[in-house]
């Protein structure tokens, strides 16, 4: 490492020297993906009772709907880096596998939606903004990739400080330019997930749809309506029937496409 001091502190010079926001962002994530190889680099800001919000990625295009749409859609409510920011008591560099609960594996959340973005390991950067709000840089590698290293852990914890800076000054920037972004995804999607199921849905499966596009379990959701596990069930496949689907992500797909062709009310492909 001492070797390599010269080239670190021009690289960090470099990253620094750029304009906050997405140029400096990118900056980042270049001199990152050199530390340790990264397939995906995904910047999520969590604030209060507001949608996750995606302030830079490197995801190719024909992704962004599963690795960002159907995510704030209601899967990043069991995503173990926004339980972690919900806790409030993570900074710095934390992989997905630490934080993740018991029985994590079999969860709905890697069933129903994890297992498809293909990835084999994660990392986040979690770093405190103003007020509540949280933000996490998740370094996504693909199955079959390998695990990080140690050497390679050890790097991207010694950018911890560099990352902080990077990612305050963008959520400045944007705080700055854009302040109603989130707000108006916020209250748009919220108000598709309402909608959702109207005039197909009896209301029943409409309140059972809402909870699963909340990211709520079966098991939550029999506990919020007082019903048994086993009513859950038969209400989630009668709603599947009606909506021509087999399962939870696709349900979070058929909501996400009405949502991006601003009729996520209606329920029908």
């Amino acid at each position: 490492m001492h070797g390599k001091l010269p080239q670190w502190t021009r690289d960090i010079t470099h990253v620094l020297a750029q304009p906050p926001g997405t140029p400096q962002l990118q900056a980042l994530t270049d001199w990152l993906g050199r530390l340790g190889l990264v397939d995906h680099f995904v910047l999520f800001v969590y604030e209060g009772r507001y949608l996750p919000l995606p302030l830079f990625d490197t995801v190719p295009p024909h992704l962004r709907p599963l690795f960002v749409e159907e995510y704030q859609a209601g899967a990043y409510r069991l995503d173990p880096f926004f339980l972690a920011c919900e806790g409030g008591e993570v900074e710095g560099l934390h992989s997905l596998q630490r934080l993740a609960p018991a029985g994590f594996a079999g969860s709905e959340y890697v069933q129903g939606y994890y297992r498809r973005l293909g990835l084999g390991e994660e990392l986040g950067f979690f770093t405190q903004l103003e007020g509540r709000g949280r933000a996490v840089l998740s370094l996504m590698r693909r199955r079959g990739r390998g695990d990080y290293s140690r050497r390679q852990r050890r790097l991207l914890r010694s950018a911890v400080p560099v990352v902080d800076e990077v990612v305050r000054s963008a959520w400045k920037r944007h705080l700055r330019q854009e302040p109603q972004v989130a707000y108006e995804l916020d209250r748009r999607v919220c108000e598709a997930i309402e909608r959702f199921g109207e005039g197909l849905l009896s209301p029943r499966e409409r309140q059972v749809a809402r909870l699963v596009l909340k990211g709520y379990a079966s098991s939550a959701i029999a506990e919020l309506l007082a019903i048994t596990p086993g009513t859950v069930k038969v209400h989630r496949k009668n709603l599947y029937d009606k909506l021509g689907i087999g399962s939870q992500s696709e349900l979070f797909g058929l909501f996400v496409r009405g949502l991006r062709r601003g009729a996520g009310s209606s329920g029908t492909r």
